[in-house]
């Protein structure tokens, strides 16, 4: 199974419209487009029935005492866990691509509703995708102005003082059941445990993203 974007290049920088914060040299960072990368795909093996996408961060702090503090850095060493910015459920076989900025355009402040996501396929027909809670969620639980259920795409908004650069992996999941056994909401851990023994095939790519102004100048689309 093959799968490609139009976007951004396996191994190159994510570019800025589709993430969810640019750097702002007054303070730090600000909102950008937020707008889901296009992402397409080919080979799908026989006996498919539907395919499930995640995006997920892999270089996210493991402790957060230094993110985002004037002063301090969040040092490259520090050992680092995941962060899931996208999931994707029950697509259809006979989708082959998702638009740019179709699933998401701007940062909606308490997030997008879900988790059904009605979706027209080329033919007419519409097939009902789902979309799982991602981790700002939980990252925005305390924030006032911005607490809410954040489902499917909200793109890397990685801490501004990090020394390392952060990896966002892109992977479509072929399956052979047509919908993923989870009711009402769910998170991408939960839709990662769901498809274990029904996976037939997998492909990946990989952007990269930093607000650190001293990292982000070394990164190339």
């Amino acid at each position: 199974m093959k799968l490609w974007s139009d976007s951004f290049r396996d191994g190159g920088l994510l570019p800025p419209e589709n993430a969810f914060a640019v750097i702002d040299p007054d303070t730090h960072v600000r909102f950008s487009d937020n707008r889901n990368p296009h992402l397409a795909w080919d080979d799908v093996p026989a006996g498919t029935e539907s395919l499930v996408l995640f995006c997920i961060d892999v270089d996210v702090p493991s402790v957060g005492n230094d993110v985002n503090r004037v002063g301090h850095s969040v040092a490259e060493d520090l050992p680092r866990t995941e962060f899931f910015h996208w999931s994707l459920v029950d697509i259809p076989v006979a989708l082959k691509s998702l638009a740019e900025g179709q699933f998401s355009d701007m940062v909606t402040p308490r997030g997008k509703p879900g988790p059904e996501v009605p979706f027209l396929v080329k033919n007419g027909t519409e097939h009902q995708l789902r979309h799982g809670l991602n981790d700002y969620t939980g990252w925005f639980a305390t924030d006032a102005d911005m607490a809410g259920n954040y489902y499917g795409y909200d793109g890397p908004c990685p801490p501004w003082n990090d020394e390392r650069i952060h990896h966002y992996i892109f992977r479509l999941y072929a399956l052979d059941i047509p919908r993923l056994p989870l009711e009402g909401t769910f998170t991408g851990k939960e839709a990662r445990l769901a498809i274990r023994g029904h996976i037939l095939d997998e492909a990946q790519i990989v952007g990269v993203y930093s607000l650190n102004p001293a990292v982000a100048p070394t990164l190339t689309r």
